[in-house]
């Protein structure tokens, strides 16, 4: 037998060869150049022996795969941008065989003559799922662990490796669409109703299901090299085709808005290819997978959604040399929603949590919102009764700072007063052993000003979470003048046990998700002023490429929050600092009309009683004379909402309160969704080139103001051609660990 490096290969008395996935190197497979070298061998090894009838493959560990290494995609482009500066025709052939490694080498498995069956016994991703879609059966063990899915067009780009040819050819083209635009996480169930595998079978007799289907006489011709072979839902030119693809076009315009060339090409793969025979059909997907990768989105988003969320994930901010902290338990001072949120959070990474509050009634009102989440879960089949009853065992809700006892780090979630939180911090920290962590969730007030508080200032820290904390992936750990690495490396420790992305940042007003935010919601009140009727400047956000319009997110977050932040900062910084107008607009909604936003169900939008939709308030029009629709440049609307929220994040680097593009980028998708496809805030400007974006915001300056003022950094990157991610190289020796 052949030794290999990522594979065992063994073949029972039947004449079934095993092999088995298991890289030595690595928690879950994965992709590599070797593992494709090696698989190419194993097809060879497998043809070629008279007694193997066929093979199974299956994985060594919990997961099957998580598909392609995409930092190895993230190289491959790297080296095609190199070649494409010297030769870019020989740059662009050079993509385009890298493209088809993969889809090659499935067919040549497909097409092998012998019948290869897929054992899937845990998440089975990407190219992974690809691989198990050539082989001519598929089993998947019946588990809560089993997922399937096409995810690439969440880090743009799409299954190049047959699977936009293989799922239509397999169930029918509808719910391949949905799946293949949307990247849906399948059920064994799931996949088996839509035809996409073969068998579900227990866990302990997948391999034995998967073998009994070769021994069973499994045809080694895939359905499509048959003669004859239907597409499960009737051809494209039928009725059933006339009735789907329009529809299907437009609807994928209304929710990318054409911001996502992948999607798009996943429709035209899926469309042009089922005209044609199935090697042409894998042809013209290497073809548009090739011109995908040569897209900025592609390169952007595979940065930010990829290789930066899963160092940052991995705790590439982590201070080195201080050892990893196992929590034992964890207080959180507050039961209000963000507290409880914590708490619930806590509770379900399996960390014991003290919940306190003013009194044990209002702390167990805490407790019941972990309840009341763990109910909706269970309602949709996504836990069970015992997962409930096992989380809130977790938490003990109580009024007495003793029970702080033993806790490694305590999260203050109090009332956003400065006394309401001194007095939380002298009390919790009487308690507390010297080297227990003290950290903030305000979202306000400086920490260095908070840490006044402490003992010991060097073990102060923020840790800013988004509401609500169950949803939301994204927390800002905030440094305070003197908060001290083991500290921070706690903080960081934390955020991932609790399975959130951490992101550092020094202290500031606003920290950065809300410095970004009231800019997005401010410019909005601006255009509102300006005449711009309110629908279009929602409608220019969702055209940008963010989730939710910003009359929408003040609504959600609150218009009497957005009123009392106003105030604040004019106590704070002067009246200078919020302009009047804006601030009359606020105090007419929430004084003259009561409209707070969503929570008393009337803010810049009505909320009628479910199941009718909310809908923009009409009385907005009456507050300042309307401009014609066609009076508004709309493609300004959306540079203005994008622009101003990327000038804020380029400020936030120029005062290095963020030090590192990755935190900036990650940070805003993950926090408020700023338009996945360029990357991020700072991936947007570097897309655009600091040249083109100074430009752009000095017109814009000149016509509505301050807010465009490029930062002296950006004006000094168009000068000398530089990028974000050049000038604040997050590898260079020493960077990108701890904050300056």
């Amino acid at each position: 037998m052949t030794a290999y490096k990522n594979f065992s290969v063994e073949t029972d008395a039947d004449g079934i060869a095993l092999v088995t996935w298991d890289m030595p190197d690595r928690s879950m497979n994965v992709f590599t150049e070797e593992v494709m070298d090696e698989l190419d061998r194993i097809i060879d090894q497998v043809v070629a022996d008279a007694a193997v009838k066929g093979a199974v493959i299956t994985s060594g560990k919990e997961t099957f795969s998580g598909g392609a290494d995409l930092t190895m995609l993230k190289r491959q482009l790297e080296r095609f941008h190199a070649e494409r500066a010297k030769d870019p025709e020989a740059a662009t052939k050079m993509l385009f065989e890298g493209a088809g490694r993969m889809t090659w080498l499935w067919r040549k498995l497909e097409t092998c003559g012998k019948p290869f069956v897929s054992a899937i016994n845990g998440t089975c991703m990407g190219g992974a799922f690809e691989l198990s879609l050539a082989c001519h059966a598929r089993v998947a063990a019946d588990s809560d662990s089993v997922r399937m899915a096409l995810p690439e067009v969440k880090v743009g780009i799409f299954p190049g490796a047959g699977g936009t040819q293989r799922v239509p050819r397999l169930t029918d083209q509808q719910q391949a669409l949905q799946m293949l635009t949307s990247g849906q996480n399948l059920t064994p169930q799931k996949a088996k109703a839509m035809g996409l595998i073969t068998e579900i079978a227990p866990p302990k007799k997948l391999v034995e299901t998967a073998k009994a289907l070769i021994k069973g006489g499994l045809s080694p011709v895939a359905p499509w090299d048959q003669k004859g072979f239907k597409l499960p839902g009737g051809p494209i030119y039928s009725v059933a085709g006339a009735n789907l693809w329009p529809p299907a076009i437009a609807i994928l315009r209304r929710e990318t808005y054409g911001n996502y060339p992948a999607a798009t090409a996943i429709l035209k793969c899926v469309y042009e290819g089922l005209l044609v025979p199935f090697d042409t059909a894998l042809r013209i997907e290497q073809r548009y997978f090739t011109e995908i990768m040569q897209s900025k989105e592609a390169a952007a988003m595979i940065r930010s959604l990829f290789v930066s969320l899963q160092e940052l994930n991995k705790g590439a901010r982590r201070p080195e040399g201080v050892p990893q902290t196992r929590f034992k338990k964890i207080g959180v001072l507050g039961a209000g929603f963000m507290g409880a949120g914590i708490a619930y959070v806590t509770a379900k990474a399996g960390i014991p949590v003290v919940l306190l509050d003013r009194d044990v009634e209002s702390a167990e009102k805490g407790k019941a919102h972990s309840a009341g989440i763990m109910d909706g879960l269970i309602k949709k089949g996504r836990a069970k009764p015992e997962d409930k009853d096992k989380l809130l065992s977790l938490i003990s809700p109580t009024a007495s700072y003793v029970d702080l006892d033993g806790c490694d780090l305590v999260i203050e979630a109090v009332f956003e007063d400065s006394a309401v939180k001194k007095a939380a911090t002298e009390q919790a920290e009487a308690v507390l052993k010297s080297s227990a962590v003290f950290a903030s969730n305000t979202s306000t007030i400086p920490i260095t000003a908070l840490a006044k508080n402490s003992a010991r200032p060097k073990n102060f820290i923020g840790i800013h979470f988004f509401s609500p904390v169950d949803k939301m992936m994204l927390a800002e750990i905030i440094l305070g003048k003197k908060t001290g690495d083991k500290a921070l490396a706690r903080a960081i420790d934390y955020v991932r046990a609790i399975k959130k992305t951490p992101i550092v940042v020094n202290d500031t007003r606003g920290f950065y998700v809300n410095r970004c935010v009231l800019r997005y919601m401010s410019e909005a009140y601006k255009m509102l002023i300006e005449g711009v009727p309110a629908v279009m400047i929602e409608n220019a956000a969702k055209a940008a490429g963010m989730p939710v319009g910003p009359l929408a997110l003040t609504d959600e977050t609150a218009i009497d929050l957005a009123q009392k932040i106003m105030k604040q900062t004019i106590r704070d910084l002067g009246e200078k600092a919020v302009d009047p107008k804006q601030m009359e607009l606020i105090d007419t909604l929430v004084d003259k009309f009561d409209r707070k936003g969503r929570k008393n169900g009337k803010g810049f939008y009505d909320y009628p009683a479910k199941p009718a939709k909310k809908k923009l308030w009409p009385g907005l029009k009456d507050l300042f004379p309307q401009k014609k629709p066609e009076d508004v440049d709309f493609e300004e609307l959306k540079q203005r909402l994008l622009a101003v929220i990327a000038l804020e994040a380029a400020r936030v680097m120029e005062e290095k309160i963020v030090t590192d593009p990755r935190e900036a980028d990650v940070g805003s998708i993950l926090a408020f969704g700023f338009a996945p496809y360029t990357g991020g805030t700072l991936s947007y400007i570097d897309g655009i080139g600091a040249k083109k974006f100074v430009k752009l915001a000095k017109d814009l300056q000149k016509k509505y103001g301050a807010e465009f003022k490029a930062p002296k950094l950006l004006a000094d990157m168009a000068e000398k051609g530089d990028s974000f991610y050049k000038r604040f190289d997050p590898y260079a020796k020493g960077e990108g660990k701890k904050a300056a």
